[in-house]
């Protein structure tokens, strides 16, 4: 009897096990993805605080009103807020808006989006805790730093925004996509980020050569030395009672 629901209780292990892996089967292949017209976008960086940085995506859905407008001093104001953008504009704001697609996979559980600053450079990084070198997905330069200024991203080439699909139906939900496999991509990744390591440390400089001895003052001491035949004087201390 004991054998009899063993054996039944691992094939209900085995069946759950199957069912659980064509359901993640099914799950990676549930969604699909679609170009954008890129003109419709802008991928921006909102300044928070004194150095925090919030990834931002608008769409304009409609021609008129203009949902951004470029400043002189080369930063991005949303001008959306001035009225009711309700059809006209839409707003990608977190995780819900955006995710990563890379080689036709949906990654958003697995990598997280930041922005990280470097000197006078703003990049849009995609990070997987399990993975040291972050993905370079998008950049800008930073001309100043406006609380009321946002800076223009541009993505790195072979990054583009992607629209999820399901079904043929498109949502509300952008990717930044790549078509090469997240493997690749991370490969990719690390071997830029030992190279830059090491060029930190600057380019590699010959060993310094020793000023050289007067040969012939060194020659002459050394056969004074092994010459010389003369007694040698030693110093004679008187003893004192």
């Amino acid at each position: 009897m004991s054998r009899t629901y063993l054996r039944a209780a691992g094939l209900t292990a085995v069946g759950l096990l199957a069912t659980g892996l064509s359901q993640e089967s099914t799950a990676r292949a549930l969604f699909d993805s679609a170009a954008v017209p890129e003109k419709h976008f802008a991928v921006l960086a909102q300044p928070i605080g004194r150095a925090q940085w919030k990834l931002l995506v608008l769409e304009q859905v409609k021609a008129q009103p203009r949902c951004w407008r470029a400043r002189q001093d080369g930063l991005v104001e949303p001008s959306l807020n001035r009225f009711n953008f309700s059809g006209i504009c839409k707003r990608y704001l977190d995780s819900n808006g955006y995710s990563l697609r890379s080689g036709g996979q949906d990654l958003g559980t697995r990598f997280r989006f930041r922005l990280k600053r470097s000197g006078t450079s703003l990049k849009l990084e995609a990070l997987d805790p399990q993975q040291r070198a972050p993905l370079l997905v998008g950049q800008a330069k930073i001309s100043k730093r406006d609380p009321n200024g946002f800076v223009a991203l541009q993505l790195e080439p072979g990054w583009a925004l992607e629209r999820r699909v399901y079904q043929g139906r498109p949502l509300n939900h952008l990717y930044f996509a790549h078509q090469e496999p997240v493997n690749r991509l991370l490969a990719l990744a690390s071997r830029r980020g030992h190279r830059s390591g090491f060029s930190r440390l600057g380019a590699p400089m010959a060993p310094i050569t020793p000023p050289p001895l007067p040969a012939a003052t060194a020659s002459r001491r050394r056969t004074a030395r092994l010459a010389s035949t003369a007694p040698i004087r030693l110093q004679v201390i008187p003893f004192r009672r």
